[in-house]
């Protein structure tokens, strides 16, 4: 069985900025793992701030995880002996028909208590999804499994931050 490939949603980002201590172990605990930690680029999008400390603080995570098709991201995975292999989850981008079924996932989503739909967080279920087996690294738990419901898959985790 191959390892769960790690997503980060905004509140792991949020918890890895502010340096809080759980989110840094596991941060550094997935430092070996063949596949980086994919971080959706709308999720970067949500946490980046131009002061000098979230600067600082994403600089130093950014290096280590992956931003899908993003040209100045690190590769997806890890460098072996025997080359550079490629993620195609994180190589192609999500066609339109993927962009419908997010769509989708925002109406039928059955969200916790007075919250809204999230077209972001519907990315992070939806990236997942798309690359099994995966591990989402969240704050909002529940937000998040309620997309993954909607979507009808069982491979993806969750670990609060």
């Amino acid at each position: 069985m191959s390892p769960r490939v790690p997503i980060y949603d905004t509140g792991m980002l949020m918890a890895l900025a502010a340096r809080k201590a759980k989110a840094v172990r596991m941060h550094q605990g997935l430092g070996r793992s063949p596949h980086r930690p994919v971080v959706p680029g709308p999720v970067l999008a949500q946490v980046w701030r131009p002061d000098p400390a979230t600067m600082y603080s994403m600089s130093a995570v950014l290096k280590e995880c992956t931003v899908p098709r993003a040209r100045s991201s690190p590769a997806a995975l890890r460098s072996t002996n025997v080359g550079q292999p490629e993620c195609l989850a994180c190589a192609s981008a999500p066609d339109v028909t993927d962009w419908r079924r997010m769509g989708a996932m925002l109406g039928v989503a059955a969200l916790p208590g007075k919250k809204r739909p999230d077209a972001v967080d519907a990315l992070v279920a939806w990236t997942a999804a798309k690359h099994r087996s995966a591990v989402v690294f969240t704050s909002d738990p529940g937000d998040i499994a309620a997309y993954v419901d909607a979507i009808g898959v069982d491979d993806v985790h969750l670990v609060p931050v």
